[in-house]
């Protein structure tokens, strides 16, 4: 750490480009203090959001560079591999923000690594399509090449992962919908990803899985040994022993369907299905691959017609795999479909003698959580109950205003779907009904409101639309799954079950 002065603080600041000398003179105006030190300086810009954090350790460290890249300002450090490191970035003039990727120092003089960084950033320039991060801008410089990125606001499928532990089967599917898309469109234009794994998709605020990326684990020479075992990437290491195993060339597009069902495999069952070894030749051992138990194996609660796609995925000859992304794109799609018509039969159904209907009524809401607001016992405990045999889990809250304090703009939501009950609470029911639709975090997050048909008031007021229904009282129970099932297609998140 450098020992800065106050005066050289300022000095620094201003030289590297961060900020204007009158920004920095208002800074001191309100430190408010004549003998005013580095740290009250530093505690006032931070609070103004004139600088980062990461702008201040830079400062603090005596760097000089690393700030801008191009006209792009550096804001925060929001991901690094092996390769490079990748920083949220706004542009100096518009005020756009971006992703920035830059390739590490402990890379730039090795021209191998260099052309590699910038193969991914050729390739990606030619990807337009919504399932894909776009790549807007590329600096070739060997010096200090990096690439200017779309900004996903959102969480890699890994981070999700290490949340949520498992996903349930329609939210897999539709995330994996949203990969093979951007893997079909990619082959169309002769481009395969070659690194395909769960930190390289991106899930943004909607749901919607974006691939990044592209072509970075490519290899000159997957038949040399010493070379591949000298390489960071674990992921092109696999992608050389299946590859050699199965005696397929190096861009087979079939390697990455393969690693697309490991990825899914993983997600429905919790687990990864090769054995993680920090040994890189023993990575290259193709008894990894041959040794996979079966997903219905791992997780005989998985529908058989989702596991049947993973499986086929995962096939090791490579002629029994899908043949292409957009085959793969096809079949997920026609489960997903299938699966949201209630075809949910599981091997675990099966070996316990259930009939199809008995197990689609216990899956319908699998890994979905409705929240009930609604003051009376009885009516909460026969909600519940009818629920729970569904396979739903319920969240029980008497207080309206309560329940929309629950879903903080900044934590994972805590229900797929809110109830608000009318009969009862009136118009306080409506109240929040209508402030949950207002309101930006949860106005795409489902909800129903029930009335009793009395209540005139209330239903001319309430205010209804895509991911907002209303239903009369007296409740008929087909007639809150049919409705809870269509407006639960539109949502991936899931929480636990509590009452309060």
């Amino acid at each position: 750490m450098v020992d800065f002065t106050p005066t050289e603080l300022t000095q620094r600041i201003v030289e590297v480009g961060l900020l204007e000398p009158i920004e920095v003179e208002q800074a001191w105006s309100e430190v408010g203090r004549v003998d005013g030190t580095c740290e009250d300086l530093i505690r006032v810009l931070l609070r103004k959001e004139l600088l980062t954090n990461l702008q201040v350790d830079r400062l603090l460290k005596g760097e000089r560079t690393g700030y801008f890249y191009g006209n792009w300002k550096v804001l925060y450090l929001i991901g690094a591999g092996t390769f490079a490191r990748v920083y949220r970035a706004v542009h100096r003039e518009d005020g756009r923000v971006a992703a920035v990727k830059v390739l590490r120092k402990r890379h730039r003089a090795e021209p191998v690594q260099v052309e590699q960084f910038m193969r991914e950033a050729r390739v990606g320039m030619q990807l337009h399509h919504p399932n894909i991060v776009a790549i807007k801008e590329v600096d070739p410089d060997p010096r200090n090449p990096y690439m200017v990125m779309e900004f996903v606001e959102g969480q890699t499928l890994r981070e999700l992962m290490h949340i949520r532990k498992r996903l349930d089967p329609v939210t897999t599917l539709k995330i994996f919908k949203d990969v093979a898309s951007g893997l079909a469109y990619a082959a169309t234009l002769g481009v395969t990803h070659r690194d395909m794994k769960l930190s390289n998709v991106l899930i943004n605020s909607l749901g919607r899985a974006k691939l990044v990326d592209f072509g970075l684990a490519a290899l000159a020479d997957t038949s040399n040994e010493a070379a591949l075992a000298d390489c960071p990437s674990a992921r092109a290491i696999d992608y050389a022993a299946l590859e050699r195993g199965t005696g397929v060339r190096k861009d087979d597009p079939r390697s990455d369907i393969y690693f697309l069902g490991a990825m899914m495999y993983h997600c429905l069952s919790g687990q990864s299905p090769l054995t993680e070894t920090r040994d890189r030749l023993a990575r290259l051992n193709v008894t990894r691959f041959r040794q996979i138990p079966p997903l219905t194996q791992v997780a005989p609660d998985i529908p058989i017609n989702v596991a049947a796609v993973v499986h086929k995925a995962m096939e090791f000859d490579p002629t029994k795999r899908y043949q292409s992304p957009q085959e793969a794109l096809d079949d997920i799609t026609a489960t997903l479909r299938r699966l949201e018509e209630g075809d949910t039969r599981t091997t675990a159904a099966i070996a316990a003698g259930k009939s199809v209907s008995d197990e689609q009524r216990e899956q319908e809401g699998s890994g979905k959580t409705i929240m009930l607001v609604e003051s009376k016992i009885e009516f909460q405990n026969l909600i519940r109950e009818t629920l729970k045999k569904r396979g739903y889990r319920v969240l029980v809250i008497s207080d309206p205003e309560r329940a929309l304090s629950r879903f903080d703009p900044d934590d994972e939501p805590p229900a797929d779907c809110v109830l608000f009950s009318a009969p009862d609470l009136g118009a306080a029911a409506l109240e929040a009904f209508n402030k949950f639709g207002e309101a930006p975090h949860t106005a795409n997050s489902p909800a129903i409101l029930l009335v009793d048909r009395k209540q005139q008031f209330i239903i001319r007021k309430a205010k209804t639309g895509p991911h907002r229904l209303m239903l009369a009282m007296p409740l008929k129970v087909r007639e809150l799954r049919a409705a809870l099932l269509k407006l639960l297609r539109q949502s991936p998140t899931t929480a636990s079950e509590t009452s309060e």
